[in-house]
């Protein structure tokens, strides 16, 4: 089958890739001046959130397949994507130190809760804490170094074309009627993976998308860098470039994507409050948003008059944990037919779509 996919961020790269290591033709669009999530995510898998210290969402099941399917892109595309690291979060009070080891006594998150981690030079470079806690299988995906290689890789092949998608042509993508093959369909499937611009597709426009706009700042220490990431007012994340990402912060409402003065102050500021050991240099100021549902779940499925174009989209702020099973679960229903789970279907929202 022919597949063409709208957007080649996260989820459009790596459910391109399943398609095409399925034996598939693939092609996609993508407007590489619009700044997308995946270019300034630190990409982190954490099993561990929140004030309340709840396992994330299927965290059993995803864990494993990003595992899988990153290192599977490591080898395919020649670069190195997935860095296991410890999390090391910090607890303010004795009340917060009682409610990490009550949970960490529940069934099932004992495997990803440690009460006395390892902290290495952390408390050298760092603000004193009342206590660490551990978070076990934590890890760290360069999302951006995936997309910008799978990239490479479409463009010698001439598969990708740059530019703003028209979504006018659908029907004539498809076939010229719904539902119907009475044309010559130039394919047989379109996927839509446009992240938080899928707002601006009519033909989901029904769909309760929403968008969080996030800033990070790139730093530079004279320290070696800690090889573990670090939680504490902001996340301190080493990159492979020896520099830290810090972030992020998080506004629903926005009115443009650019970096602002408030956020770039906000973060530095949270910042001094931490890394107090060494100086550092603040070297790049980020900006993206991310494409997020209400009830906090991704959007699979399928247009209810058009059966060959699809969505995939809403990932949020878990896109690197999400996204493999995500793309696994589309694959198997396009492919094989199997069930999409109900709690990432868009017929949950029972609305009617254009």
């Amino acid at each position: 089958m022919k597949f063409l996919l709208i957007g080649q961020g996260l989820a459009g790269t790596l459910m391109g890739f399943r398609l095409e290591r399925a034996g598939h033709q693939v092609e996609y669009v993508d407007a590489p001046e619009q700044t997308a999530a995946s270019a300034v995510a630190a990409g982190i898998i954490n099993p561990i959130t929140g004030r309340r210290f709840v396992k994330s969402w299927r965290i059993d099941e995803l864990i494993p397949a990003a595992r899988l399917l990153y290192t599977e892109l490591e080898d395919f595309l020649g670069v190195s994507l997935w860095h296991p690291q410890p999390l090391i979060r910090t607890l303010y009070n004795r009340g917060d130190l009682n409610d990490w080891q009550a949970r960490s006594a529940d069934p099932g998150y004992s495997e990803y809760m440690e009460d006395e981690p390892a902290t290495g030079r952390l408390p050298e470079l760092t603000q004193p804490v009342f206590a660490y806690a551990g978070v076990r299988h934590a890890a760290r995906v360069d999302v951006a170094t995936m997309v910008a290689a799978f990239r490479e890789k479409l463009i010698a092949e001439g598969r990708l074309t740059s530019g703003v998608f028209a979504y006018d042509q659908v029907p004539a993508l498809l076939g010229a009627d719904a539902g119907a093959r009475n044309g010559n369909p130039a394919y047989d499937h379109i996927i839509c993976c446009e992240g938080w611009r899928a707002r601006f597709n009519p033909w989901f426009a029904d769909l309760p998308h929403g968008g969080n706009k996030g800033e990070v700042l790139i730093v530079k220490t004279q320290a070696p860098l800690l090889n573990l990431m670090f939680k504490h007012r902001v996340f301190l994340v080493p990159l492979s470039d020896d520099t830290y990402w810090v972030g992020a912060t998080s506004e629903n409402q926005f009115s443009h994507e650019e970096p602002t003065a408030k956020n770039r102050t906000f973060l530095a500021d949270r910042l001094a409050e931490v890394l107090t050991g060494t100086t550092y240099e603040i070297i790049d100021h980020r900006a993206a948003v991310r494409p997020t549902v209400k009830d906090r779940r991704m959007f699979l499925g399928t247009h209810p008059d058009w059966p060959q174009l699809h969505l995939f989209n809403g990932l949020g702020t878990k896109g690197a944990s999400l996204a493999p099973c995500g793309s696994q679960w589309l694959a198997d229903y396009l492919l094989a037919g199997k069930p999409l789970p109900e709690e990432v279907d868009i017929r949950r929202f029972n609305q009617p779509l254009r």
